[in-house]
């Protein structure tokens, strides 16, 4: 019998279930409790009685020890939860073990964000009106924190959300990805199991668009994290009551700007697995490489062999490099999108067919043309687009032309080259010989322009999460 995962809100009924299926092969994974109006509404008093009254908050001690038997819970259980996370989002199994390992050590920093708090003074004593004063500030939780996730790394995205609220002190509520809810609920109750009461933790998948709306607009909402689709995201901004705070990460195009002078070998092996990594299915998987005109054939063939020595399959074998992706009409979209390319006039390099209703082949383009959808969007498959340039700064003005934007990288060996694409380039960060989707989990991450909001990475979240607040003295022995 498959595993049933129950609804994460204690009090709450469910009134519905789903199941979990695998997108590789469509096999029953597991089942799961759906809530609907009434089980958010549960929720959020749930939550919200917890921040409302100071008394009930978590002690940084608690918080500490928390984290602590977590990160040693999941360790113990290394193996079931990469399976698991391969399993539920065909991300390959090589792959999810790096998602697990990436996730043990977020907890790691959440205790390490605890540990470095701290306020600062501030400047008194300097005019009339200061004189025999002292000022300091702390921080406190925002209040509860709602958070939706995305499918393609289920485990390391939860403790992207939830981490930074309980190590915050904020009550947190978070709606998994329908497609992928397995791994955050399996984490939501191993923090139960290290000691986290129920109620400072809540899992739920919704019932509805609107369960699930209102679970985010509700005045009780102090903070609103999502990870997902712009359209979703920017909707659900819309809808925010007064006052609600919010991060938002989305996707981009991750341009790519190789010089001729780049390594050949270090570029494609690098290149090639940001591309193809996970199918593509990554925020800032490398999608557009503009490469100078004399190297760009070599490159894209170089990048299309990789691709083809790719082992693409069933994502829980261990030889696996390329899984499926999340669900079949994403298939069908990728190819629908490679066969406009080519019939407005890109070059095939290699691919360009379906395997099977679930997998599509490593597939490399030449000069895709710019009104191609491809070239438009973010393709959010396994598909790496190579553009000859002949100047530089035409290369660049192409990558900053569409309303994305978020990681981008350089390849060069002459540093002037590195530098002014590194100035010219619209992005948050800026690789130097190094790929687009290059990520350590407390380092600043995130989106401009329609690619997000805010900015994650786990100290960056924490901090989100908290306020500000100050203390001022005034004693005549000052």
């Amino acid at each position: 019998m498959p595993d049933h995962f129950k609804l994460l809100v204690p009090g709450a009924t469910a009134t519905d279930k789903t199941d979990v299926t695998a997108p590789y092969d469509g096999s029953l994974i597991a089942t799961i409790d759906k809530g609907g109006s009434d089980a958010v509404e549960i929720a959020l008093e749930n939550a919200y009685a917890l921040f409302s009254k100071r008394k009930n908050w978590l002690t940084a001690e608690k918080r500490i020890d928390v984290f602590e038997k977590t990160a040693d819970i999941m360790r113990s259980r290394f193996e079931e939860l990469a399976v698991e996370a391969a399993r539920e989002g065909g991300k390959p199994l090589i792959d999810s073990r790096v998602e697990v390992a990436r996730a043990i050590d977020g907890i790691k920093n959440c205790i390490e964000v605890i540990r470095s708090e701290h306020g600062e003074e501030i400047p008194m004593g300097k005019n009339a009106a200061s004189m025999n004063r002292l000022a300091f500030t702390t921080h406190e939780p925002i209040g509860v924190v709602v958070a939706v996730s995305a499918f393609n790394h289920p485990l390391n995205l939860a403790v992207h959300q939830i981490g930074p609220a309980i190590a915050a002190g904020c009550p947190v509520i978070i709606k998994p990805a329908e497609d992928t809810p397995l791994s955050c609920f399996r984490l939501i109750n191993i923090m139960h199991e290290a000691g986290l009461p129920e109620e400072w933790c809540q899992g739920i998948v919704t019932t509805d668009h609107d369960a699930a709306t209102q679970l985010v607009a509700d005045n009780r909402v102090g903070f609103f994290s999502f990870i997902g689709s712009a359209r979703v995201g920017w909707m659900l901004r819309s809808k925010l009551a007064n006052g609600t705070r919010c991060a938002l990460e989305h996707g981009g195009v991750a341009p790519v700007i190789v010089s001729c002078d780049a390594d050949m070998d270090d570029s494609v092996a690098l290149l090639s697995k940001a591309g193809f990594y996970h199918a593509g299915q990554v925020c800032v998987s490398v999608q557009r490489v503009y490469a100078e005109k004399s190297i760009a054939r070599e490159l894209a063939e170089k990048i299309a062999e990789a691709g083809n020595n790719m082992t693409i399959g069933d994502p829980t074998l261990a030889d696996t490099d390329i899984g499926p992706l999340i669900r079949h009409a994403e298939t069908d979209r990728v190819h629908e999108w490679v066969q406009d390319a080519v019939t407005r006039g890109a070059e095939l390099i290699s691919g360009g067919e379906k395997i099977s209703d679930s997998c599509y082949q490593a597939t490399v383009l030449l000069n895709a043309p710019d009104d191609a959808i491809i070239s438009q969007n973010e393709v959010f498959g396994p598909v790496i687009c190579v553009y000859e340039y002949e100047d530089i700064d035409e290369a660049i003005d192409r990558a900053n032309s569409l309303e994305v934007a978020f990681q981008a990288a350089v390849f060069s060996k002459n540093i002037d080259t590195c530098m002014h694409a590194f100035r010219q380039l619209d992005a948050s960060a800026v690789m130097v010989n190094d790929h687009t989707a290059f990520r350590v989990d407390w380092m600043p991450f995130a989106g401009l322009k329609h690619s997000g909001h805010g900015v994650g990475g786990i100290p960056h979240t924490f901090r989100d999460m908290q306020v500000e607040k100050m203390m001022v003295i005034r004693s005549p022995a000052l």
